[in-house]
């Protein structure tokens, strides 16, 4: 069953509609400025980030981290996240 929720930021009020978490099942995937960023695999506690965007989007992918037990990343960690 779909379920499209918004993500909550870390330090700030809202993310005024800009970053999504869609579910599907057992996945769940970040969109920012409706562009998938980040999935996490419920099941196998994976997360995979598609790279850095922008400072703003990388905010959306801290706070999507960071719901989910992962620690926050730099500009650098980000790009090179899942190798």
């Amino acid at each position: 069953m779909l379920k499209v929720t918004e993500l909550k930021p870390i330090h700030r009020k809202s993310f005024y509609g800009k970053a999504l978490i869609v579910k599907n099942d057992n996945i769940s995937e970040l969109t920012s400025y409706n562009t998938v960023v980040a999935t996490y695999d419920h099941k196998t506690n994976k997360m995979v980030v598609n790279g850095w965007y922008s400072s703003t989007t990388a905010r959306h992918i801290n706070s999507f981290l960071v719901l989910f037990g992962f620690d926050t990343c730099n500009k650098k960690q980000l790009e090179s996240y899942n190798n």
